[in-house]
């Protein structure tokens, strides 16, 4: 089991004014002047001073997570196998295909081996750059190969300087998306102040380096910045285009660094689509971000060699079924209010209605069954009817996959996070509904125009976004804790813009009766820098502690298993055991597996579950038979998993085994009427014992504390 232990010593501002409209404060160029800013000069000056904080802030919180790292497993001082052990999972998974390019006798070389790939999965070959997402290992070991860096820099360090360095450009755009929405640098301050001292809740990065999501979540940040600007009223068309341009770019680096991209996307299609139908975003802008969405992702697909996925997914379907019921109700924004309602009821039925025949269709003409495992977990999840499927469960049964924990809450109140987002998603939600109502009363083109105009002022479309974008992202992060780091990060943005927001301000004072100007702008500054002062003081001293505090790798178990591995077996060899454990022997000695946590095609998720019947009740012949059909030639047994406590009873990878199989689970407690005792016992603690039936096809070759391995035998 992997473990840390402790290591043994050898003002300036920028548009923030009261616009009592969009055009009074608008030069032809797009900016938008403050009433306070004495022109243009204090405009650069501000813009340089903005840009250089943002561009400090992300390099400190580049430099911040790396020592972290460094710190907390000595890095720089353990063995080239304890660095690659440290990435955990399918991590190490992904990390091994990094090494194998920088390894391979040529660029092209790695790369036959990768579309060719037989090493991943026994007895098939498969094309990894179609199976995953690792174009970004290839052009990082691409890069390091031509660059004349090989002497001065090991090539893991080139691997996660580069994912630390992501981190600065996924502050600076959260500093910048911050920033667009208020007018003020201060806002962005205050937005990546409250990422750094949020760090448990908004990233992981320093702990799961080549986690997919650490590289798509900064291009993801990136695009939503484009899209805050792009929403912004009186752009120039060359302003315009660029800004679509960077949508696009970072769109497809975002489709293309994640496999769940598709659905991140979906969601962000949703809010699209909810905004456009209440007129809070103008219809040209949405038909070209939808667009955007489609073409990136089948960009993508083809870089993926058509993956079946891709082509099969429900955003796909959905902007699709969305652009087509759009030609189909023209005058769908034209009407009184009861009128425009039908309307609409009837656009949301039909765009529903034509997503599910694409999507089924495609489905049905591709055979693709690759993401069945994740609409039955969200099945089971929001108690649509028990299930016994093994792949379902073994979702459910992550604490990753569960709700959000309620003590997520107390650390963001701690910074006071939580409670200005909560006080700026209550005012903005009521100014959303108020524009929503305003929005579908109007009943000619003269009121709609003039009502797009009072939508701006009341709620601005680049802020209208970002308030459903949270809320459907927190909706997300609420009932799967894993995608929390999606909503708190956005969160940081959106709380720091309404405290330094004058729309915000003006109507807190106006619904008190106190609002004036020169207040609004008192108290939008003043409350910032206090908060400021807040976090730094109560902060400060528990960061530089937490930098101070050194601990070290320890895992000898692991290490010695795979030492044995790479001493005691042919580099044909061909190992089963469990997904997490085979990321990692793949990575560290480069043998065959059977089976890796890279879930998402249905014939690796039934292989997994055979090769898992070694924690299940099999007789020895079963299990023989199963593993040898993959091509095993050694089986590693866990013993944190044979005995497993982490998780209660109903949860333990056997008891999910057991119930699979229709199989009475052991210890005390309920069991479902139609289950069964086994004929056999538990294979995992029965083969321990030596009897002559597991003999004869097991023999145990290496043991520890952790680990037993058995070599098959080779029956005619």
């Amino acid at each position: 089991m992997t473990t840390v232990r402790q290591r043994r010593v050898g003002k300036g501002t920028e548009g923030a004014e009261d616009q009592p409209s969009e055009e009074k404060n608008a030069k032809p160029d797009g900016r938008i002047l403050s009433d306070h800013t004495g022109g243009k000069p204090w405009n650069i000056l501000s813009i340089t001073i903005g840009g250089i904080v943002a561009i400090s802030l992300g390099l400190l919180t580049s430099v911040y997570v790396a020592t972290l790292h460094e710190n907390d497993l000595w890095f720089s001082n353990i063995k080239e196998v304890e660095r690659e052990i440290s990435f955990r999972t399918e991590c190490g998974l992904y990390y091994s295909y990094y090494k194998q390019m920088i390894q391979a006798a040529s660029i092209q070389q790695g790369l036959h081996g990768l579309v060719y790939d037989n090493k991943t999965e026994s007895v098939r070959t498969i094309n990894i750059l179609e199976r995953m997402n690792v174009y970004q290992e290839v052009f990082l070991s691409i890069l390091y190969r031509i660059l004349p860096i090989q002497q001065y820099l090991e090539p893991v360090y080139f691997y996660i300087y580069t994912l630390f360095g992501l981190q600065a450009v996924y502050v600076i755009a959260l500093y910048v998306t911050s920033w667009l929405l208020s007018g003020t640098w201060l806002s962005g301050l205050l937005a990546a102040c409250w990422y750094i001292t949020n760090r448990i809740d908004t990233t992981r990065v320093e702990f799961t380096i080549p986690l997919r999501e650490n590289w798509a979540l900064p291009f993801f940040a990136v695009q939503i910045a484009a899209i805050t600007y792009l929403l912004r009223t009186h752009l120039q068309p060359v302003q315009e285009r660029l800004t679509l341009i960077a949508v696009f770019v970072s769109t497809f680096l975002f489709s293309l660094t994640w496999q769940f991209n598709q659905f991140m996307m979906l969601i962000q299609a949703l809010a699209l689509f909810i905004l456009d139908c209440f007129d809070m975003l103008p219809t040209v802008k949405v038909t070209w971000l939808y667009i955007i969405q489609i073409s990136g992702l089948l960009l993508v697909c083809v870089l993926q060699f058509f993956n079946s996925m891709i082509l099969g997914s429900l955003l796909i379907s959905f902007n699709a079924s969305v652009l087509i019921a759009r030609t189909i109700q023209k005058n769908l924004k034209k009407g009184g209010l009861l009128n425009r309602l039908g309307k609409l009821i009837l656009h949301v039925l039909l765009v529903l209605c034509l997503t599910l025949l694409i999507n089924k269709f495609i489905k049905k003409i591709l055979n693709l069954e690759s993401d069945e495992h994740i609409f039955k977990f969200l099945k089971a999840k929001f108690g649509f009817g028990a299930t016994r499927d093994f792949d379902a469960n073994l979702y459910l049964c992550e604490e990753a996959f569960g709700l959000l924990p309620l003590n997520t809450f107390s650390r963001l109140s701690d910074t006071l996070l939580f409670y200005v987002y909560v006080f700026v998603l209550f005012l903005m939600t009521v100014a959303a509904v108020i524009v929503a109502f305003r929005n579908l009363s109007c009943s000619n083109q003269v009121q709609f125009m003039e009502k797009m105009e009072e939508c701006a002022i009341t709620l601005k479309p680049d802020a209208a976004y970002n308030l459903i974008h949270t809320v459907l992202f927190g909706c997300l992060a609420l009932s799967t804790m894993r995608m929390k780091y999606l909503w708190t990060s956005h969160m940081c943005v959106f709380a720091s813009f309404g405290l330094c927001s004058t729309e915000v301000w003006k109507l807190t004072l106006k619904c008190i009766h106190l609002y004036t100007s020169q207040r609004t702008h008192v108290i939008k500054y003043s409350m910032t820098i206090i908060t400021l002062f807040y976090i730094s003081y109560k902060f400060w001293p528990g960061i530089m502690d937490e930098l101070s505090e050194l601990r070290e790798f320890y895992d000898p178990d692991t290490v010695e298993l795979m030492y044995w591995i790479k001493s005691n077996t042919p580099n044909t060899a061909v190992f089963a055991g469990s997904m997490q454990l085979l990321a990692g022997v793949k990575l560290c000695t480069g043998r065959t597996l059977t089976n890796h946590p890279h879930y998402e095609d249905k014939n690796l998720r039934e292989r997994t579950k055979q090769i898992y019947q070694i924690y299940a009740k099999r007789s020895p012949e079963d299990v023989y038979r199963i593993l040898r059909s993959f091509g095993t030639e050694y089986v590693i047994l866990e013993d944190s998993i044979c005995y497993e406590r982490r998780h209660s009873r109903g949860c333990r990878l056997r008891d999910l085994l057991d119930i699979a199989n229709g199989h009475i689970m052991d210890g005390l407690g309920e069991n479902e009427p139609d289950l069964k005792p086994s004929l056999y016992p538990r294979f995992c603690e029965e083969i321990k014992k030596n009897l002559p039936s597991y003999t004869i096809h097991f023999t145990r070759v290496f043991q520890n504390k952790t680990f037993h391995v058995y070599k098959l035998a080779k029956h005619k």
